[in-house]
């Protein structure tokens, strides 16, 4: 019944999330990735970014807590891993200091002997933008209990 109620859920939507100087400092120095587009306003200013940008990586990473959002209280499910993408594509910079928020939908759902593995089209959006982040086919295995 669970894979069901799955593919019958209805769109989900996350809160929104500040992707500021702070958060894209800290994944810098976690993933070493130091490069000026993220960090520098001055010299990013004269890219054709215009200014700082997050890592896409960063704005990717953000599903996870997205994620727990929108599954929170989902019936049935007693824990859940990330499987894989099928997809994923970054649309639209993240300027620095941006919020953007995740929005998930049941693609189809997957019954194994003792999972599901949900395939969700996500889109992130931008607040104040036309086009999404970041758009992706995310795998997560959900575990009854």
């Amino acid at each position: 019944m669970l894979a069901d109620d799955l593919r019958g859920l209805a769109p989900r939507q996350s809160e929104w999330f500040t992707l500021d100087a702070a958060r894209v400092r800290a994944f810098a120095d976690a993933t070493e990735d130091w490069q000026f587009i993220h960090l520098d306003e001055a010299r990013a200013a004269k890219s054709p970014m215009g200014g700082t940008v997050a890592h896409g990586f960063l704005t990717l990473s953000m599903l996870s807590a997205m994620s727990y959002q929108v599954t929170d209280g989902l019936a049935g499910v007693a824990s859940s891993v990330n499987y894989g993408f099928d997809r994923i594509r970054f649309v639209a910079p993240v300027r620095v200091g941006a919020r953007i928020r995740g929005r998930f939908s049941v693609a189809s759902v997957d019954e194994r002997d003792a999972a599901f593995d949900v395939h969700w089209d996500v889109e992130v959006a931008l607040e104040h933008g036309d086009r999404p982040a970041l758009v992706a086919n995310w795998i997560t295995r959900l575990y009854p209990g």
